[in-house]
């Protein structure tokens, strides 16, 4: 390997544990499928093609990280183990048309990381544009914009972040990403976790209807089944145009393992019948680093911190590792101080930093809601349906012990440390359930508001992921005109609540406000979807309230 600026080294293979119930030759036949027929020219004649886009991540100051997938030869597709050592150069440049290149380099794409290569780039300015490529065998890919992060000192008069969470490929297309792409003024775009689904084909929230049908068909175990996953997410258009348009800082959540994972299994994973959950989240883990631009962070996880000048820095949490198992509703074992979302190491870490911070703001990349949340008195033809959108118990409603509501030490113990040290301007931005939320972050939410509130919080809706009125087959705001106002009576620090629809968000800072602009979709099935404006709510700096603003940024 040889580069003006660092270049990262190729990731080691796992010995994959497959599924018994799925036979060798049917999965190599998927393997192949989807893959075969969308190979170009050029790979059908066994010169390498770049197929799957390219991307950037992690934007530092001084650099940014680069990823690309390289088909070598046909034969040699995502999750095969097949296909010859590749040379990769790659090549950045100030100017779209490489006319001032600052850096360059090359590696191996190898089957070993299923020919998928990341390049570290260092020495470059702080908050610049860049242009990067990728080729291979007299192949180019496509040629992608990148930003790197403010300098650590840097007065920032502003930063405007994309937002995105729960893109299932089955339930719909990924309008939201091209929208998002289509702005063309983001320093990068955020995403919450489940970026791609681990369900076999219709098995999981499609309305009845899979969109278009996932690869491999069956639900997802090995090495080689999580990178063809991957894979397939990788080669939709709209997903490649926002990885082309600016960098992503991406963590995971439950889905890019297995559904409500925890540090020793998930409630979609059968122990005896599907291997040792120990061989499936390594498998899992892997191919994550493999085919998303993500650097692996302490222990090889994805709680990082990083900055952008004096404006903000962002701490982002892994909040599946480390996890005690969910605890079983009713059980009182949600107050138990033993159990752990964070785990000791992480919250510590993050407790430190949010103590240290010099910054404006301090964002937190939070895979689950840390708001309190209580249902009310909805009527029972909602109440089920947002128990299972919620993973409550259909019979009664009660807490959802996936979120931070099953791990109340941990929250506790964090929100007392933002009060016991006056840390303001906190602000967790969250995805997961599918419903778009604007929160204050109570201490105590039993006599809020009349107690302090210690941080806000903006959750996104999904991208595609079924949210309540696809659960309960409604047309489209009639759900949540009827569970807004119930949800909001309930919990007096919610101050909006939108249980229906599918979209992204736009948060953009400055010194005196953190603002998110919340956008929805025409139809989640249509890949011409439009999107439009729906809400913006902030946050003024010092007060650590939401309030609502009737302008989007």
């Amino acid at each position: 390997m040889t580069s003006r600026h660092r270049s990262s080294e190729s990731l080691n293979s796992l010995a994959p544990r497959r599924r018994t119930v799925v036979k060798a030759a049917a999965a190599t036949a998927v393997l192949a499928g989807p893959f075969a027929a969308a190979l170009p020219a050029r790979a059908a004649t066994g010169a390498p093609a770049f197929l799957h886009g390219v991307a950037s991540g992690d934007p530092l100051p001084d650099g940014i990280l680069l990823w690309t997938r390289v088909t070598p030869v046909p034969e040699a597709t995502p999750g095969s183990g097949l296909g010859p050592d590749t040379g990769v150069s790659w090549v950045v440049a100030t100017d779209k048309a490489f006319t001032n290149v600052v850096a360059e380099g090359a590696t191996t794409a190898t089957a070993a990381s299923d020919h998928t290569v990341k390049a570290d780039i260092r020495g470059l300015r702080p908050a610049t544009d860049y242009w990067f490529r990728f080729s291979a065998g007299g192949a180019d890919s496509p040629v992608a914009r990148t930003r790197t992060a403010p300098a650590h000192d840097a007065a920032v008069a502003g930063l405007r972040f994309g937002v995105v969470s729960c893109a299932n490929w089955e339930a719909g297309h990924f309008a939201a990403y091209r929208h998002l792409a289509a702005r063309g003024d983001l320093d990068a775009w955020l995403h919450l976790g489940d970026y791609i689904y681990e369900y076999g084909s219709g098995a999981y929230g499609t309305r009845g209807t899979v969109v278009r049908p996932h690869a491999p068909a069956h639900e997802i175990l090995t090495l080689a089944d999580y990178r063809t996953r991957h894979a397939t997410y990788k080669t939709d258009p709209d997903l490649q145009a926002l990885h082309h348009s600016a960098p992503v800082v991406a963590i995971w959540d439950d889905h890019e393992f297995a559904d409500n994972a925890w540090s020793g299994g998930a409630v979609n994973h059968t122990e005896g019948a599907e291997g040792a959950w120990s061989a499936r989240q390594a498998a899992a883990r892997q191919a994550y680093f493999e085919w998303m631009p993500v650097r692996p962070a302490i222990e090889g996880t994805t709680y990082r911190r990083l900055r952008f000048g004096r404006l903000a820095d962002l701490s982002l949490l892994d909040l599946r590792s480390f996890r005690s198992q969910q605890a079983t509703t009713g059980s009182g074992s949600v107050d138990d101080p033993d159990r752990t979302l964070t785990g000791r190491a992480q919250l510590n870490w993050l407790k430190g930093g949010l103590k240290a911070s010099d910054t404006t703001w301090r964002l937190i990349g939070n895979s689950v809601m840390v708001s309190p949340f209580v249902a009310g008195s909805l009527p029972a033809h909602l109440l089920r349906p947002l128990a299972k959108l919620l993973g409550l118990p259909q019979e009664g409603l009660a807490i959802n012990t996936d979120q931070w509501d099953g791990y109340t030490d941990d929250r506790r113990e964090l929100l007392a440390h933002l009060r016991s040290h006056a840390i303001r301007n906190t602000v967790f931005l969250t995805g997961d359930i599918h419903m778009a939320w604007a929160n204050d972050v109570p201490v105590d939410a039993g006599t809020y508001p009349l107690s302090a509130s210690a941080a806000t919080e903006f959750v996104v809706t999904s991208v595609t992921s079924d949210n309540l009125d696809d659960i309960v087959r409604a047309p489209e705001g009639t759900v949540s005109a009827v569970a807004a106002p119930v949800i909001r009576a309930a919990n007096r620090h919610v101050h909006w609540v939108d249980t229906d629809r599918h979209g992204y968000g736009v948060l953009d800072i400055t010194a005196d406000r953190a603002q998110m602009d919340y956008y929805v979709l025409s139809d989640r099935t249509s890949p011409n979807a439009t999107a439009a404006w729906a809400r913006s709510y902030r946050t003024r700096s010092g007060t650590q309230k939401v309030e609502r603003t009737y302008d989007p940024v």
